[in-house]
């Protein structure tokens, strides 16, 4: 599904077919990553297709590491991650993994359904983020790696009871991800329910194309097809308005740097009402369950372009502005802005807002999205 690319700044796919000093067929390895304090093995597996190289791991259904080629000629790593299991099992910002049941936020730990009240963990505030205490980036996925004609992939599965989290519902949840010939990742996620029950599925992956741990994302350059946001209370609750991203630091459906309306000491517009960062939902123009384009991240330094399509209502921008100094690859520092994520995903807190794009699944309703994040090179 391509996109418009701007006259000054001429693309290239990257090849579709690897030269014969890569590889002449895709490649799928799988080794050990570490063991679980209950004896349980985490593998991690190594996809090669096109011109991508990228690491899953079945612990937390984790992307760990993704190489791409630069317009230099060599390859980086553009995932923000940790070199052992160790890191993921005390992952705090939730780097790389795959969240549910309901990625995001759910205002007051709890909602309404056909009668029926639901109280969920509250793990940041009185709020629920990600699913809980101990959501789907904390468990150990069932991991089958396999090929189709145009790539290689990964598939995950995981069972969650009736009443994971607070959750009703016995949910089975199957998500794919793997590389195309044409130098895509693809993610597709589904899931099947006993009983009705909210969904939310995406990944929490960082992204930065100049290379993991080299420097902060507020250069690179965004575009996003969307024409509002989601207006958030102090606690990045949905207030339930949808606000126009109009003549607003919020307005990147032209491409500008991530930092051009920020806050002055971050090389921003100097308002003093500018954001630090950008850590909101927004809406993405177009039919939500179609696939359609979503936003297109450039790294000038690189030439790496990364456009991103997906079926799903929403995207959250984060640009990283709550990292802790997490300990990252090879003795690498992750602080502020040193990664940014692209959540395709329902809306936050849509369980308690009748006027969102329902998220409620369950027998005879299957819940079934897909995202795909193409590279280029410029």
């Amino acid at each position: 599904m391509p996109t418009q690319t701007p006259k000054n700044r001429p693309a290239k796919r990257l090849p579709t077919k690897p030269c014969p000093c890569y590889t002449r067929h895709m490649k799928i390895s799988k080794e050990v990553f570490g063991v679980l304090s209950n004896g349980k093995k985490v593998h991690l597996y190594t996809l090669k297709a096109g011109d991508l190289k990228l690491c899953l791991s079945s612990y937390g259904a984790a992307w760990t590491s993704l190489m791409v080629p630069s317009n230099g000629g060599g390859k980086s790593d553009v995932l923000l991650g940790f070199s052992g299991l160790n890191g993921y099992l005390s992952n705090s910002a939730y780097i790389g993994v795959t969240v549910g049941r309901f990625a995001n936020r759910i205002g007051g730990a709890g909602f309404s359904l056909d009668g029926g009240s639901y109280g969920l963990d509250a793990n940041e505030g009185g709020n629920t983020l990600h699913g809980g205490h101990r959501g789907f980036d904390k468990m150990l996925w069932k991991s089958e790696a396999y090929e189709q004609s145009d790539g290689v992939f990964v598939r995950f599965e995981l069972n969650s009871p009736d009443g994971d989290g607070g959750f009703p519902g016995n949910l089975r949840t199957e998500v794919s991800y793997g590389i195309t010939k044409s130098n895509e990742v693809v993610a597709v996620y589904k899931a099947c329910s006993d009983a009705p029950t909210p969904v939310n599925l995406t990944n929490h992956a960082y992204f930065n194309l100049a290379g993991e741990g080299t420097s902060s994302v507020l250069s690179h350059e965004v575009l996003l097809h969307s024409s509002s946001y989601l207006e958030v209370d102090g606690e990045s609750i949905p207030t339930g308005r949808l606000l126009s991203v109009r003549g607003s630091p919020f307005d990147f459906r032209q491409s500008k740097p991530i930092n051009r309306d920020l806050r002055a000491e971050l090389g921003g517009s100097g308002d003093p009402s500018a954001p630090d960062g950008y850590d909101h939902c927004f809406t993405v123009d177009g039919d939500p369950g179609k696939l359609r384009p979503c936003a297109e991240v450039s790294e000038p330094g690189s030439g790496r372009r990364m456009k991103v399509f997906t079926t799903q209502p929403g995207l959250q921008f984060y640009t990283g502005n709550m990292l802790p100094d997490v300990p990252g690859k090879a003795g690498a520092v992750y602080s502020r802005h040193s990664g940014f994520c692209l959540e395709t995903q329902h809306f936050p807190d849509t369980p308690n807002r009748e006027d969102f794009p329902p998220c409620v699944f369950g027998p005879g309703m299957d819940y079934r999205e897909k995202s795909i994040f193409a590279f280029e090179i410029e």
